[in-house]
């Protein structure tokens, strides 16, 4: 068995990402590191290092158990690594989820009736009983000064 293997292949075998070049861009454009340091795709990792992937909004991260290049099944991931990512970054991920609305792609259109009763839910009672104030009070345009 191999003590080392490079980064990208193992990102792959390990199905963190769906294909090796898109691992592999991901190291090129800076989004993994190893212990903390941002690395190529060439890298090479060893059992213990821990493997940082940032896919915005979350940095996960993995404490390598195996080095493999070679993909395996699903079932056989908790041989491989252990997930290690802080609760944070899932706080994170689900109030991005929650939240989705706000950063809508541009061509996105409306928001959906779902997206609107969140919208709505998010704002709260601070606008309830806006409707009830009225702005005409006080100004009485029909009283003609003398």
């Amino acid at each position: 068995m191999n003590t080392e293997a490079r980064v990208d292949k193992w990102l792959w075998a390990a199905r963190i990402f769906k294909t090796r070049s898109i691992a592999a861009d991901a190291c090129k454009n800076g989004r993994v590191t190893v212990n903390g340091v941002q690395v190529k795709p060439s890298r090479t990792v060893k059992v213990g290092d821990t493997v940082g992937v940032r896919k915005p909004p979350v940095t996960y991260s993995f404490k390598i158990l195996k080095t493999i290049e070679q993909r395996v099944g699903a079932k056989l991931l908790p041989e491989i690594y252990e997930n290690v990512t802080t609760p944070d970054q899932y706080e994170l991920l689900e109030m991005n989820r929650i939240s989705g609305f706000v950063d809508r792609a541009r061509g996105m259109g409306r928001p959906t009736k779902k997206d609107r009763r969140a919208m709505d839910a998010f704002v709260g009672p601070s606008l309830e009983g806006f409707g009830d104030f009225d702005f005409d009070e006080g100004w009485d345009d029909d009283e003609e000064e003398d």
